[in-house]
């Protein structure tokens, strides 16, 4: 079997389930950066910065050499300790981006100074609901955190303070008869275990272009971690690692364009970006060529770290390489293993065509 048609094993399964279970709100990203290191031990050299920025320099490199950068972000979407009520409840507001209307009853970790302890965003019974609280509509100002305290002096001593992360308690489960994954995080841990299989995919291929890999922080709350990045590296390319909004359960037929089981999607542009449309077009070309399924998406919303990249360094080519995930920024995310193994492949194939002339025409 060749590099380029390897297949996701249990090995990969495995490092996927780490960094989905791993807590990583954006700014607490610590965990994911470990895992990530141990994988790439090998081969690889790192540097980390004080935004958590991870970059990833692999031993195979020859140097001299234009640097494709692969890019994934290590935050997931979660919420911070706000205030410790009289009777022990915490208010809370949201990092990132949430529906609401998913948040009550949901179970969640709370960091506090001896490690995470359960707790969940409370629903009230409706027993107790009048008819207006049933109505009304859900707002961060009606929702706490129960960890199970019944004051604040108790909460406290359960080592809970204000400005603690607080992320899903969603833990990875894995379909294997059918491929399927489910959990929190996939956005964008999907996107870090495709980059780095990614990079181990690399070892061994003839590639024109020297790898550089950035596992970049923040990015749920405005793209802050690429942006110091940026200023650190000076690549001619990047390829985007996402997890994005599969639709297929959502839109109608003719609008999906990010389905499950429908390989990498190469998005053109979103709210946030325009995707280099030469870049764009190479890479679904390369796609197409290679037998790698893939799907093309406009977005009127959602935003990404391209959106940073493509104007900085006076101008960087920058495509987005998506995997599909249903209920993204929810507690619970449903993916496939085949749609990870596209995306690989893809990105993969993409690295071993590029070539500096050719970046040059993007």
């Amino acid at each position: 079997m060749s590099i380029c048609e390897r297949r996701i094993d249990m090995t990969d399964i495995e490092l996927i389930e780490k960094l989905c279970n791993a807590r990583g709100a954006s700014g607490f990203e610590d965990e994911v950066l470990v895992i990530a290191r141990e994988y790439l031990k090998d081969i690889a050299d790192f540097k980390e910065d004080s935004m958590r920025n991870l970059y990833i320099y692999p031993k195979y490199n020859k140097g001299n050499r234009p640097q494709i950068m692969l890019d994934a972000h290590s935050d997931e979407v979660g919420f911070m300790v706000q205030a410790i009520k009289p009777d022990g409840t915490l208010r809370f507001i949201p990092i990132g981006g949430w529906n609401e209307k998913s948040l009550p009853s949901a179970k969640v970790q709370v960091f506090t100074s001896s490690g995470y302890i359960s707790g969940v965003i409370a629903a009230m019974s409706p027993h107790l609901m009048t008819a207006e609280q049933r109505n009304a509509p859900v707002s961060y100002d009606n929702l706490v955190i129960d960890i199970g305290a019944t004051s604040a002096d108790e909460a406290i001593s359960f080592g809970v303070e204000i400005g603690a992360p607080v992320v899903p308690l969603s833990p990875f489960e894995y379909d294997n008869k059918h491929g399927v994954m489910h959990g929190k995080a996939f956005d964008d841990r999907l996107g870090v275990g495709a980059m780095l299989m990614t990079v181990k995919a690399l070892e061994n291929a003839k590639t024109d272009m020297d790898i550089i890999g950035v596992i970049s922080s923040q990015e749920e709350v405005g793209e802050r971690g690429i942006t110091a990045v940026m200023h650190n590296v000076r690549p001619s390319a990047v390829i985007c690692f996402e997890g994005c909004p599969a639709d297929d359960t959502s839109a109608p037929s003719y609008m999906v364009q990010d389905a499950l089981r429908g390989g990498v999607m190469l998005r053109y542009m979103d709210r946030t970006v325009i995707c280099t449309p030469r870049f764009t077009s190479f890479a679904r070309d390369t796609a197409r060529k290679k037998k790698i399924k893939v799907q093309m998406a406009v977005r009127s919303g959602g935003g990404n770290n391209g959106a940073y990249i493509i104007s900085s360094n006076g101008g960087t080519p920058v495509i987005v390489a998506g995997i599909p995930v249903r209920y993204i920024h929810t507690f619970n995310c449903i993916a496939v293993t085949e749609d990870v193994e596209a995306c690989v492949r893809f990105g993969t194939e993409l690295c071993r065509e590029l070539k500096k002339e050719i970046i040059e025409g993007f």
